[in-house]
């Protein structure tokens, strides 16, 4: 049975709330389709292009499915990135925000420690890559007992990266008695055999575009260059096609450092991201570029798998790609949840080979143009430059409409003063105007707690409680800095 609006799935008033609020109207294909399948608990695999609302096609039934009361995770949602995995667990958060889902993200290059920590806490869903989360079970950190659905997202990017004999060691080791669902953009043999092993009778759903693999909203062109012609064409490129938002690919590290490096040094705005760069760094220019805070990201691959960025206008291979899936995912970049975009790529003339392979992928010959001319430009240049040196309007989270009205507070005790959830729900509920309805996360570590209040009620929470006990404890509470 496929869905037409979200209320036929007969979700919970609490999850209709926060699809709202998100600004979800409407399921798309993939949504439609795998939202009352997952809801009946039937196994699946999803092939789709990129952009087309996978995230949340498993996201809302599995917020709606999750037991509140129950402390163990019950689902657990493998990503090939770590970026994907956090973006992934920030949906799942927002969507299940009104219902209070606790979600925990774990990945390579993070404290162990710290994740450790978190998942002690109670958590309803945990998203993570699949070397540390294979390492939290070996440790005996991450509890598989309550667990029911199993999600491998972008099975195919997670085969690529090598990742096939920790999924298969994760399979394992998770209960047989369980849901699986497996999302990928293509679906290659290596993936097939994952899921005619591991899985029950799956229903197989496949969205077609209308372009085959790649969606027809791309315009896609091809422009044979020398290799030491490429910066010159880059930046002619940028000033003749003048993007809003656009991502710029190259094959290795190295390149990504000089061609960024070619970028600033012209003052264009620009940043870049690669596997080489400290966590924190690669988290905060994922951030700002989604914030419009520059117009032009220089990436590996590392960037391509599953990311969500909306509005960027055009995607540049500065290098063909070497393999055809990659080409898929990194055009995917653009023309994203029905807008158009364009896909430009840059190939010198001993690379005939790859472009061979990825033509017969997608099913139709790119078109081939000419490099910009210096009149072109020169024609350009204007309007070009004004839009560069102007600023830019910051754009909007997704999540900034819903989360609006909820303020996090943080309070001075926790497990070691034998602080639980329910006494924070039912010391803030008897205050007057409040309801455990206006209640959100609560997170409780060793010394701290974190109490999310919701619907506008923060404040007069936090001027309430400064004078209130917990449990018979006065806990300094302010405003959460994070």
């Amino acid at each position: 049975m496929n869905i037409e609006h979200f209320a036929e799935a007969r979700l919970s008033d609490e999850i209709v709330r926060a699809l709202q609020g998100l600004g979800f109207h409407r399921p798309t294909d993939v949504q439609s389709q795998v939202i009352p399948l997952l809801l009946a608990d039937r196994d699946i695999v999803v092939k789709s292009q990129t952009g087309s609302g996978k995230t949340g096609a498993y996201a809302i039934p599995l917020c709606e499915l999750v037991d509140w009361n129950e402390n163990k995770p019950q689902a657990l949602v493998l990503t090939p990135t770590r970026e994907l995995a956090v973006q992934v667990k920030e949906d799942i958060t927002n969507i299940g925000r009104f219902k209070r889902v606790k979600a925990a993200a774990v990945y390579g290059r993070h404290p162990y420690a710290v994740q450790k920590l978190e998942l002690k806490q109670k958590n309803h869903i945990v998203v993570g890559t699949p070397g540390r989360v294979l390492d939290h079970i070996q440790r005996g950190s991450l509890p598989l007992g309550r667990l029911r659905y199993l999600v491998i997202d972008e099975a195919d990017e997670m085969l690529n990266m090598g990742f096939i004999d920790q999924v298969e060691a994760i399979i394992q080791a998770v209960p047989a008695e369980r849901v699986t669902v497996l999302l990928s953009a293509t679906l290659p043999q290596d993936v097939d055999n994952l899921s005619r092993k591991y899985m029950n009778e799956p229903e197989y759903i496949e969205i077609q575009g209308t372009g085959g693999v790649t969606t027809n909203q791309i315009e896609h062109s091809l422009i044979e260059v020398t290799e030491a012609d490429k910066p010159k064409v880059l930046q002619n490129l940028l000033v003749t096609r003048n993007p809003d938002s656009c991502m710029i690919f190259c094959r290795t590290q190295e390149l990504v450092n000089q061609v960024f490096r070619q970028l600033a040094d012209a003052e264009y705005p620009c940043d870049r991201i690669h596997g080489g760069m400290v966590q924190e760094d690669r988290f905060e220019v994922m951030n700002a570029f989604r914030r419009g805070q520059f117009r032009y990201l220089v990436a590996t691959d590392v960037a391509a798998r599953g990311i969500d960025i909306e509005n960027i206008t055009h995607v540049i291979n500065y290098d063909i790609p070497m393999d055809k899936e990659s080409y898929v995912h990194r055009t995917g970049r653009t023309g994203r949840a029905g807008r158009t975009g364009q896909a430009i790529t840059l190939m010198t003339p001993r690379e005939d080979k790859y472009l061979a392979e990825i033509e017969q992928y997608i099913g139709f010959k790119i078109p081939r143009v000419e490099a910009p001319s210096e009149v072109e430009v020169s024609e350009a240049l204007e309007a070009f430059k004004q839009k560069i040196y102007s600023r830019t309007a910051l754009k909007k989270e997704k999540s900034e409409e819903i989360n609006k009205e909820i303020m996090k507070l943080y309070f001075n005790g926790g497990k070691k003063k034998k602080l639980r959830a329910v006494d924070f729900v039912g010391t803030i509920a008897r205050i007057e105007g409040v309801t455990a309805e206006d209640i959100g996360i609560i997170t409780i570590q060793d010394n701290v707690s974190y109490v999310e209040i919701l619907n506008g009620k923060g404040p007069h929470v936090l001027q309430v409680m400064k004078n209130t006990t917990i449990k018979g404890k006065q806990l300094k509470v302010h405003k959460a800095n994070k």
